[in-house]
């Protein structure tokens, strides 16, 4: 994780919450970038091989928005208490989400990674084609469908990653990896949108 800035002092502190109180969004700037370092000690508590630190401390951070944003000195809590708190409350409520997603066996859940460091789902394992993920997805008939799809239901972001991966245009496919090098992001952060994406096109070419 990046190295994050020491907390305000305590005059400093109580200067900005009171501007923050007052409508100013530049000491609510403030606030939240000085007590990132908390989100990222809570964090810690969190962290498996398995959870992208990245990932946990965006939901950290949520929780910590919202302590500031409802964060009231006249209830005699200290900011750094209220806020972890509520940064703890994030991240367990997704926690749980999480876990009550889990319960539901998908044909698309990774279950290890191949010899180029891409997710290996059991769909690539019971199904007796050698074809990638995208070909298992679709038909003849539905490669005329899936321009419109793509341009209808993904993201940006979404849309870029797939034609990378794919070679929608034409382009050689690249691995998860190279995708990974040239957006600048972490290979499970790919694998993750591309599954995300995968998913939205095989609800629409269904239909």
């Amino acid at each position: 994780m990046e190295a994050f800035k020491n907390p305000l002092t305590p005059d400093k502190e109580k200067e900005y919450i009171n501007r923050c109180i007052s409508g100013d969004n530049e000491a609510r700037r403030v606030l939240i970038e000085y007590n990132l370092r908390l989100v990222a000690h809570i964090v810690k508590k969190y962290s498996s091989s398995v959870r992208d630190p990245e990932d946990l401390l965006s939901i950290g951070t949520i929780g910590l928005i919202k302590a500031i944003d409802s964060y009231k000195p006249e209830k005699g809590c200290k900011l750094a208490g209220y806020a972890a708190k509520c940064i703890e409350n994030e991240l367990l409520m997704n926690l749980r989400q999480e876990k009550k997603k889990s319960r539901e066996v998908s044909m698309y859940e990774p279950i290890g990674t191949d010899k180029e460091g891409n997710e290996i789902v059991i769909m690539d394992i019971i199904s007796t084609s050698e074809s990638c993920p995208l070909e298992k997805l679709i038909t003849e008939d539905h490669l005329n469908h899936l321009p419109s799809c793509m341009n209808q239901i993904l993201t940006p972001r979404e849309y870029h990653i797939i034609q990378m991966r794919y070679g929608i245009l034409g382009e050689a496919p690249l691995t998860q990896k190279e995708t990974a090098k040239i957006l600048g992001i972490s290979r499970s952060y790919v694998s993750r949108i591309e599954k995300r994406a995968l998913s939205k096109l095989r609800g629409c070419l269904d239909k």
